[in-house]
């Protein structure tokens, strides 16, 4: 868990926030958020959410049976993965930059401007 919350906190302007409970740690950019990471309540594996588009959304789940639409967020657009180290730490963090990049391509023009 500490290596990916490193990698998340080192995103420029990443921010680490608890929203949702101490459970779950909160990543954003610019006040938006990006990724979630923290434990089931009921399975106690560890979860990160991420958002993608949602045509390769689709593509990871059909190719990995730790990616699920996420429960909590909007399913055409986010994933859930349990980190259970059937997919390669390189992937997971090529998809953290994923979810980061399509964040920071949605902010106003104004506020990337001065990022």
């Amino acid at each position: 868990m500490e290596f990916l919350k490193s990698y998340l906190m080192e995103k420029d302007y990443s921010l680490l926030d608890y929203p949702f409970g101490k459970d779950i740690m909160v990543f954003k950019v610019k006040g938006k958020m990006f990724a979630t990471l923290g434990k089931n309540r009921v399975t106690q594996e560890l979860n990160l959410n991420l958002k993608c588009e949602p045509q390769e959304a689709e593509i990871l789940r059909s190719q990995h049976a730790c990616i699920t639409p996420s429960f909590h967020l909007n399913k055409t657009h986010w994933n859930v993965i349990v980190i259970d180290q059937s997919i390669a730490d390189s992937e997971l963090l090529r998809m953290i930059d994923n979810s980061y990049q399509l964040v920071v391509d949605a902010l106003p023009k104004k506020v990337r401007a001065l990022m």
